[in-house]
């Protein structure tokens, strides 16, 4: 009897509490400055200075000493971010994601291609899945 409790107990958290998965997120910018109009070839390589703790899923975590390629670079109000993908020193070990992260972060190591095209953003770019 116990056990059926607890299982429709932690069943019922699960379907009332909140989540950020699915959901469309407030857009950090209108715009944003990439290599090409898809934002699909990096920008450049940065590496992480600190840790960086996500607030939302709209962000990536980072940890000190990643490095981050950077594929857009948000502009106007969202200017403080940057959106890029982190992977592990052994591949493998996380899977790439793109998210964003603060600027500050980060200090740049290697230039790849200028960030000379200004794409506007949509909901998708700031959608959690």
């Amino acid at each position: 009897m116990y056990h059926h409790l607890l299982f429709g107990l932690s069943l019922w958290l699960l379907l009332i509490l909140p989540s950020e998965a699915g959901k469309e997120m407030p857009k950090l910018s209108d715009k944003k400055l990439c290599a090409d109009a898809e934002c699909s070839h990096p920008i450049l390589i940065a590496r992480a200075l600190q840790d960086y703790y996500p607030g939302d899923c709209r962000f990536i975590p980072i940890r000190q000493g990643q490095l981050v390629y950077v594929y857009a670079m948000l502009k106007d109000r969202g200017n403080l971010f940057w959106a890029g993908s982190v992977q592990d020193s052994y591949y493998g070990q996380q899977e790439a994601r793109i998210g964003h992260f603060p600027s500050s972060v980060v200090e740049e190591t290697h230039a790849l291609m200028p960030a000379n095209t200004e794409v506007k953003t949509t909901k998708w770019d700031f959608y959690c899945y």
